[in-house]
């Protein structure tokens, strides 16, 4: 009797299970400039449409930071075969974004993964998903790892997955090339092709905002303007003198 299985855990090739090895970088001289925005500063002029979920966060140091174009990485739960993989694609100083579906099967990568990734030059890992191994990651001192969380399961390494297509992560739809910037306060997605002109108004907002914030450090600052938000919108509050104010 000739025995069959079911083919419908077949692995594909094509959609779900290839690699693109072409990737369209920034300007390296744009990378570095945005390098020195934090990511409320970035956020904010993307109409706070292009940050991460705040569950992926540093697990290293929120000393360590990351501002490189983008790797990506789709991996099906619970496996990295195509974390591995990325270590051949990646170039020095590209950052690894990895698709797990914020899965919490198990780990997407740990030290061993993050020892060869640093010494191929890789900026770091944001992975929508879990690391292990945690304590030997924080000990590489300057390699900088974002995800959800931590667990000591390991991954499978069969597959299928994909690198250098679309994936969202965090909620955010990022593209082979796009600039990651992540710090203390999480990561923001800059897309590739808007870059220059994001660069352009984030440089022309930060002398206003430098001579606020040192008027605010002096004490000097009003809130006239929420007033002014009140009044339009026909709330009626207290002033300093006690009568009331209202549209």
């Amino acid at each position: 009797m000739v025995v069959s299985k079911p083919q419908s855990a077949e692995m594909h090739i094509g959609p779900g299970f290839r690699i693109e090895r072409r990737v369209s970088r920034p300007d390296p001289l744009i990378v570095k400039a945005l390098a020195e925005f934090d990511t409320p500063s970035v956020s904010d002029l993307m109409n706070r449409l292009y940050s991460l979920a705040p569950g992926i966060h540093s697990m290293t140091s929120p000393t360590l930071l990351i501002a490189d174009p983008a790797i990506t990485e789709k991996v099906f739960p619970g496996d990295n075969l195509m974390v591995h993989k990325s270590l051949d694609i990646a170039e020095p100083g590209d950052v690894i974004v990895v698709d797990a579906r914020a899965s919490t099967m198990t780990a997407v990568l740990g030290d061993l993964v993050s020892t060869k990734a640093r010494h191929r030059g890789i900026a770091g890992f944001v992975v929508d998903g879990l690391v292990r191994d945690l304590t030997a990651i924080q000990a590489l001192g300057n390699f900088p790892v974002f995800a959800r969380g931590a667990t000591p399961i390991g991954p499978l390494h069969r597959g299928p997955g994909e690198i250098n297509y679309p994936i969202s992560v965090g909620g955010v739809v990022v593209q082979a090339g796009d600039i990651i910037i992540g710090d203390a306060d999480g990561v923001v997605v800059v897309p590739r092709d808007i870059a220059p002109e994001l660069l352009s108004r984030l440089k022309d907002r930060s002398a206003t905002e430098a001579a606020y914030y040192a008027a605010v450090a002096r004490g000097e600052f009003s809130n006239d303007w929420v007033d002014a938000v009140l009044v339009q919108n026909g709330v009626s509050f207290p002033r300093r003198d006690g009568h009331y104010d209202a549209k």
